[in-house]
């Protein structure tokens, strides 16, 4: 009898185990009474006897939140019917399936997994990038080196299978030959995502590396694999049954699925102006960022070529195809922008915070000459972080101790976070202890064994066995290393960063992470000066840069530092949500008043530095804001740490920034405020 209980259980939990949903909530539980490691390691390893000692409420909890199709929730009514498709370049669920890079990926990821926990009916798709993002290490000169990841779908994915039960593929045209994939299925709770892979016979040597990595190749690269992602995605779903009835484009990288969609109206009879009303009535777009980088554009031939398939089908004109990409139509000087694509076919667009709301209207004015700036029709939805992915157990176990109960399934709610007013010192003391003694040990080995990897002497590697002083206040800096985001701030007059580090009464510890794009020679600078600091003999073991940044280290990190840093040049951090992460781990915010921060910042639920202001001399600027952040060093943060007047920005912190800045909030206001009225108009 036993025997067969262990073996009904080792079948229910290989079905969960391939699920990347078990990295989260009660499935993550479940696997953590049976041991360490990976869901499927865990499975591996299981006895017999264990599986039968299993909770088997437990057992059914994980099945429901993770099998269970999307229940019949009224609230989202119409969406039943036809489901929402989100559509993005990146995705970071977790770190090992390696096809994000940073924020906008981590950001996706965290959007599948709530909508997974809310039930919500949403699909994905994406591509599969057999190469992902690229792992890092440092040479002894502190140079980033990059190198090749290989992520077999097989192992992380299966294939998606249409309602023939034959396996999905699609192909995609250009003007000089097709593009063929396979599509791949990758389970994220209750929600499908769907990847397409280029390396497929029929392909030729270009195209099967199409998908080899995330941001990687020249133009021509990026555009086809835009061209893939849109137009091969929008028909990657029909190849498996899913008629959408919502199109979420997660940055311009994506446009090209609503326009695919305008084609397909066209190609069954709807006049050109109907079928683009049609698509814009059921279309959201999320812009991303101010910066301009982040807004591909593509020469006119490079994009004829591409998009020249595309338009014929809807009738136009080379020059009138390229003006649905150009804030000036007749501009033949203008490159073609997908952003400006996106926002021609989107009815709902949001930036992802007040002040990046603001600012996009201000960047994309151009395209409403006639309108006044406030009356661009770009708004705002404030991104937020999967609470059950990075907040830590004993933080878990101690907002269970004193929050109603609920409060996990319902963080939005503002009313449940009031009790975190009552949560004693000590308690908070505790948790706190715990945590960043997990990360100083996590840290001092990792960086111990990234130096002697890299051949450097016993008294470093000495030094970093035994770097970050128990003692210390510990900050944390970790996001990729964009020269716009200053990751070296802080470090700009190394005499005043010793004089910090080395305060007898209050010393100040530093740890970084991050990556910079491989053509990003200025991020490789950056990352270069915070190495040379961190070797400088009056900061050695006092400031750590770690290699290879991912989910898993961003986790730890911002469970553990004491005080998470954000200096980005104001107002290009569109959003920034590491900072977020370490609100539901009783950590503080030291930020520039930007993105998130500009809203979230009382004056007591964290600290802030400067106050705001933008100079257009960048130099000015940097200068400016180097000395604000030495002055709230001096002046709020180290007079604050080790007294009572810390626990309460933290309680503070928890009970005003919590139910604000979790993607459960997040994903209920695009349900409301976008879904379901573009759902509406797209089923009347």
């Amino acid at each position: 009898m036993t025997t067969t209980t262990a073996l009904d259980r080792r079948d229910r939990l290989a079905s969960l185990a391939s699920n990347l949903g078990a990295r989260w909530g009660a499935a993550a539980h479940l696997f953590a009474r049976l041991g360490q490691g990976s869901p499927r390691e865990v499975l591996d390893a299981a006895t017999d006897e264990a599986l039968a000692a299993l909770d088997g409420a437990l057992l059914d909890a994980a099945e429901a939140q993770l099998l269970a199709p999307p229940h019949a929730d009224p609230a989202w009514g119409p969406l039943h019917r036809a489901p929402i498709a989100y559509f993005s370049m990146e995705f970071g669920m977790h770190e090992s399936l390696a096809i994000y890079s940073g924020g906008l990926g981590v950001l996706a990821g965290d959007h599948l997994k709530s909508a997974s926990d809310l039930g919500l009916p949403l699909v994905a798709v994406g591509l599969f990038y057999r190469r992902g993002y690229f792992g890092q290490s440092l040479d002894r000169e502190g140079w980033q080196v990059e190198h090749d990841r290989v992520v077999a779908p097989e192992a992380k994915a299966q294939r998606a299978l249409g309602p023939d039960g034959a396996p999905a593929s699609v192909e995609v045209e250009t003007r000089d030959g097709r593009i063929r994939a396979d599509v791949w299925e990758v389970a994220v709770g209750r929600v499908r995502l769907f990847l397409l892979d280029t390396d497929v016979e029929g392909n030729d040597a270009e195209d099967r590396r199409l998908t080899d990595r995330l941001y990687g190749g020249d133009e021509r690269t990026r555009i086809r694999q835009e061209l893939l992602l849109g137009v091969g995605g929008l028909r990657a779903l029909a190849a498996v049954g899913i008629e959408p009835g919502v199109l979420h484009l997660n940055e311009g990288h994506c446009a090209f699925a609503a326009l695919e969609d305008v084609a397909q109206r066209v190609d069954r009879g709807v006049a050109l102006d109907d079928a683009i009303d049609e698509v814009r009535a059921h279309t959201v777009f999320t812009t991303h960022t101010p910066v301009p980088a982040g807004h591909d554009r593509f020469a006119p031939p490079l994009l004829l070529e591409h998009l020249a398939p595309i338009g014929k089908r809807l009738g136009l004109e080379p020059e009138a195809l390229l003006a649905l990409g150009r804030v000036r139509k007749d501009d033949a000087d203008e490159t073609f922008c997908m952003t400006v694509l996106a926002l021609e076919l989107a009815e709902r667009v949001n930036g992802v915070s007040f002040l990046h709301g603001r600012v996009s209207r201000a960047m994309w004015h151009g395209l409403y000459p006639e309108r006044r700036r406030n009356e661009v029709p770009i708004g705002h939805i404030t991104n937020g972080v999967h609470l059950p992915t990075f907040m830590a157990e004993p933080m878990k176990d101690l907002l269970d101790a004193h929050l109603p109960a609920g409060w996990e399934a319902e963080p939005w709610r503002r009313e449940l976070w009031e009790a975190a007013f009552t949560i004693p010192d000590e308690a908070l003391i505790a948790v706190r202890r715990q945590l960043r003694a997990a990360l100083l040990e996590d840290v001092r080995e990792r960086a111990a064994r990234e130096a002697e990897a890299r051949g450097e002497s016993a008294e470093i590697v000495a030094a970093m066995r035994q770097a970050l002083s128990e003692d210390a206040l510990l900050v944390g800096f970790a996001r990729r290393f964009a020269t716009y985001k200053r990751a070296a701030l802080v470090l700009r007059d190394r005499d005043a960063i010793a004089a910090l580090a080395g305060d007898a009464d209050k010393p100040v510890c530093f740890v970084f992470a991050g990556k910079a794009h491989p053509r990003d020679e200025g991020g490789k600078k950056l990352l270069q000066r915070v190495f040379e600091a961190s070797r400088d003999e009056r900061l050695l073991g006092k400031v750590v840069l770690l290699e290879d940044y991912d989910i898993g280290l961003g986790r730890a990190l911002t469970r553990g530092v004491d005080v998470w840093l954000n200096n980005p040049r104001r107002p290009k951090e569109a959003s920034g949500t590491s900072g977020q992460k370490v609100v539901f781990n009783g950590g503080l915010n030291l930020s520039i008043l930007d993105g998130w921060w500009a809203e979230a910042f009382d004056g007591g639920n964290g600290f802030a530095i400067g106050r705001g202001d933008v100079y257009a001399d960048a130099g000015l600027q940097d200068r400016l804001d180097h000395e604000a952040l030495f002055d709230a060093f001096r002046d709020e943060v180290l007079p604050a740490w080790k007294t009572p007047a810390w626990w309460e920005r933290v309680r503070r912190s928890l009970a005003t920034l919590a139910w604000r800045f979790n993607s459960h909030r997040m994903v209920r206001d695009y349900a409301l405020g976008s879904y379901l009225p573009a759902a509406g108009d797209r089923l009347s």
